[in-house]
């Protein structure tokens, strides 16, 4: 009797050791791990603004996609006014167009970096004023004080939405002229993946609900075009 009630008991360490096993293996499972996931690569064709009526805010700047368009409603003003503003030839852009879309929702957010470099004394009171007006801080390397130049550097915090290809495109890529180099504008988001099966939440690009194609016209300059 006391032989069968150990082995029952044995048994009953076994089956719950294999359960705990068991458990443990599903745990490892379904950790969850967040993964950076591209949602678009597009490449920039030009850069423009919403035509008349076009139900698009019209002080918003169109980064007119080859698949997409890219509204920047916030933060666009400000980067197309450096662009124009400042001489194309002694502006550096730090990073590329890429923004960070949180939820997939067609909504996206980013940072553009640029820094401007001259001569000292090439540098007048109105630089200065322009340089205050617009947020930007100094920066020069010891590369540019060995060359007696300076540097200053802006950081345009820029947010937007994401909308179908341009009404017009055909019409903007024949117009306008093109980009000296290649340009790219990449939306990602962050996912989470299992451990079995690897797949991610949100892999498909959504646009902003209910939008619909429109035409732009082009800005006063090619922005970027110099670059």
């Amino acid at each position: 009797m006391k032989r069968v009630a150990l082995t029952c008991a044995l048994g009953a360490v076994l089956l719950s050791g294999c359960a705990t096993s068991s458990l443990l293996d599903d745990t490892r499972t379904t950790q969850a791990q967040n993964k950076r996931t591209t949602l678009i690569d597009d490449r920039v064709m030009a850069f423009g603004s919403p035509a008349a009526n076009s139900g698009v805010a019209s002080s918003s700047v169109v980064i007119v996609g080859e698949k997409q368009s890219y509204v920047l409603t916030e933060g666009g003003t400000k980067l197309v006014n450096l662009l124009t503003k400042l001489e194309p030839k002694n502006i550096t852009v730090d990073n590329a167009l890429e923004f960070y879309s949180a939820n997939n929702d067609g909504k996206f957010a980013g940072t553009m970096k640029l820094s401007y470099a001259r001569l000292q004394d090439e540098f007048k009171r109105s630089d200065m004023q322009f340089f205050i007006q617009n947020g930007a801080k100094e920066c020069t390397s010891e590369s540019d004080t060995r060359m007696n130049a300076q540097r200053f550097c802006f950081d345009v915090p820029l947010k937007g939405a994401i909308y179908p290809q341009v009404g017009n495109f055909d019409l903007v890529c024949s117009q306008f002229r093109p980009l000296t180099r290649p340009y790219s504008v990449s939306i990602y988001t962050n996912t989470q993946t299992t451990t079995n099966s690897g797949r991610t939440g949100a892999e498909k690009l959504a646009l902003l609900p209910f939008t619909l194609a429109f035409d732009v016209v082009t800005l006063p300059v090619q922005v970027l075009g110099a670059l």
